[in-house]
């Protein structure tokens, strides 16, 4: 362990790091695959190992899928009354808040996010996710008003699937987890979950929290290891009965293709290329203030994230000018590091892959008004830090129309509103997009017209449980998240019915 570690994050941080290799999850133990390879876990801010997985493949698939299965039919989880069920989950809610700091400390060190943010933001909202399941399912009545035939008395009653497939991210893995396993879990389903391999930590910390409020075993899995080894395997496996993804639209059609062939639903959420019109009657430096922080926020690696500002002509020149200024002066250092307002990005192969979208929009005739490039924060050299960057140019520039992942944002001006929302519609995404003015009537007239998931109104990246939240087009399909309409999801249906 790099004592850095144990001295800025604690010990029972350093404690969970210091095995030689943290091990899997399956059926409520602790698995060592004897054999297996290990992948190192990479500190982003510094470019130091902190410890190791393992890798594992379709052998613990096999595994974790039999146990996840075993689990649904015989555990009792999936018939238990739903006030336990319930309980358990609220108790595990508890325990998510009662381990912030760690779970927070495991995720900044994993991710290269500050880590005040995640202890006092993300953990504690992944823990409501929880909560708002455990009383969506006290208050859901798995049979419906009967239904109306002539002749016939029926009804239609909701039953869980059985073993749900995850695979989840390395931008928010905590909270993926959360807002995916509450929902399955609260239905009364068992899980099969494959984290990134570059950010594995907290999600297997969760397994020990899963265990301490009493889930049973063989209802929570975790597999570690590379997407083809693992993530492949469970999308393909004949007991994984739902399957979701969240991640690239590229390897979502290969997930999508996968469940077709196994005639099993599968939700994907997938990338996006959000949008921000900003209209000439907004306070320009609260405007730019704010957009700045959201293509900031987590280094930009967010999907959902406003990389296209589509700015009134009437005050394009104003807000290029605050904006740029407070890019340019954006606080960028250690994760760890209290005045720290962006981290590094994930790896050096996304470091490059942002400044290499940056370098083809140049040679595609976009100009900089803030220039990426990189940087070395003191005492952090060796970490993945890049700064962030702006440009301007055309609607057919590769920077407007395609997902760069990273702290980066394509400017254009337009003169009304038909405008606008053609060059938001231009694109083939559709996860979540945004409107700054002071007409509200406009807003909504506006937002109603976008081809898009979701869509805010001065502000971007609105979340709360019980908005739905899901994409279109390229960003995604199957249903969203965060619902009542999530909870139905892992819920299948049945009519039941008796001629009269």
């Amino acid at each position: 362990m790099n004592r850095n570690v144990d001295d800025v994050y604690g010990d029972d941080v350093a404690q969970f790091l210091d095995q030689e290799t943290i091990p899997m999850f399956i059926n409520g133990k602790w698995v060592s695959p004897e054999g297996a390879n290990t992948i190192d876990v990479i500190n982003p801010s510094n470019a130091e190992k902190i410890g190791q997985i393992y890798a594992g493949g379709s052998k613990q698939v096999d595994q974790a899928c039999e146990a996840a299965h075993k689990a649904f039919e015989t555990s009792g989880w999936a018939t238990m009354p739903v006030v336990e069920r319930s309980a358990i989950l609220n108790r595990l809610a508890d325990l998510i808040d009662d381990n912030a700091a760690v779970l927070g400390k495991l995720e900044s060190l994993d991710v290269g996010k500050p880590v005040a943010a995640v202890i006092e933001g993300e953990i504690p909202f992944s823990g409501q996710a929880f909560r708002f399941f455990a009383k969506v399912m006290l208050d859901y009545d798995k049979y419906s008003t009967p239904l109306v035939a002539e002749n016939i008395e029926a009804h239609y009653v909701r039953s869980p699937y059985g073993v749900c497939g995850f695979i989840f991210p390395w931008n928010f893995p905590f909270l993926l987890l959360a807002w995916g396993a509450s929902a399955a879990l609260a239905a009364g389903n068992t899980i099969v979950v494959k984290p990134a391999e570059l950010t594995s930590l907290s999600t297997l910390y969760f397994c020990k929290l899963a265990k301490e409020a009493g889930i049973p075993d063989g209802v929570v899995n975790v597999i570690t290891g590379p997407g083809a080894e693992v993530g492949m395997p469970i999308a393909e496996h004949p007991l994984v009965r739902r399957m979701a993804f969240t991640g690239s639209p590229e390897v979502g059609r290969k997930i999508a293709s996968t469940c077709a062939r196994n005639l099993i639903p599968v939700k994907l959420e997938l990338g996006g290329k959000g949008a921000a019109i900003i209209f000439d009657d907004v306070d320009v430096k609260s405007a730019a203030a704010s957009l700045a922080e959201i293509i900031t926020s987590n280094t930009g690696q967010v999907c959902c994230t406003a990389s296209r500002w589509l700015v009134h002509q009437n005050i394009y020149d104003e807000f290029s000018q605050e904006v740029s200024l407070i890019l340019n002066n954006t606080v960028i250092g250690n994760s760890s590091d209290a005045n720290t307002k962006m981290g590094p990005v994930v790896s050096e192969v996304q470091r490059q892959r942002i400044l290499d979208y940056q370098k083809k929009g140049l040679a595609q005739n976009a100009t900089a008004l803030v220039e990426g490039h990189i940087v070395e924060p003191e005492g952090s050299e060796k970490g993945f830090y890049v700064t962030p960057s702006l440009l301007q140019g055309s609607a057919d520039n590769i920077c407007f129309k395609e997902e760069i992942f990273g702290p980066s944002a394509y400017m254009m001006s337009f003169s009304d509103e038909e405008e606008a929302i053609n060059l938001v519609n231009s694109s083939d995404y559709g996860l979540a997009n945004s409107i700054w003015t002071l007409d509200l009537e406009r807003a909504r007239r506006v937002a109603e017209k976008m081809v898009v998931g979701n869509c805010w109104i001065n502000a971007h990246n609105v979340f709360a449980y019980g908005l739905p939240y899901g994409g279109v087009n390229l960003s995604g399909m199957g249903g969203g998240v965060n619902s009542v309409e999530t909870f139905e999801d892992y819920l299948r249906g049945q009519t039941v019915a008796r001629p009269l």
